[in-house]
């Protein structure tokens, strides 16, 4: 059951912030963020794009197809947003650079759930 609520809640990271925020742009936020970093003249564009892409990895970790593969893009994704964000926006991300703690939690989460809890036990 637990395994299961993991997915689910995963998933739905990746769905709010890739739908919501991003894809139906109701967290302008979220496009500024992307203004600052790649520029504003395509960044209306650009922040639906990436938004369609967490959307994307919301189905890919639903589906449990390749969940090691599925971790690590997810951990990379994650590192190098914030990164990026905490680098280049910091005054726009909403606890600004204290962000990258709850990336890291999210990131430990991914990592422990996926390559540590799902390793089935020695005999």
């Amino acid at each position: 059951m637990m395994p299961r609520l993991l997915t689910y809640g995963i998933a739905l990271v990746w769905l709010a912030n890739g739908l919501l925020c991003k894809a139906l742009g109701l967290v302008p936020r979220h496009a500024a963020i992307v203004a600052r970093i790649l520029g504003p003249a395509h960044a209306p564009v650009l922040t639906r794009l990436i938004g369609l892409g967490e959307i994307g990895i919301a189905l890919w970790v639903l589906s449990g197809w390749k969940p090691r593969w599925c971790a690590a893009v997810q951990i990379g994704l994650i590192l190098s947003m914030n990164t990026l964000e905490a680098w280049l926006a910091p005054d726009l991300l909403l606890w600004g650079r204290a962000n990258a703690l709850f990336a890291a939690l999210f990131c430990l989460l991914i990592y422990y759930f996926t390559f540590r809890a799902a390793r089935p036990s020695p005999r």
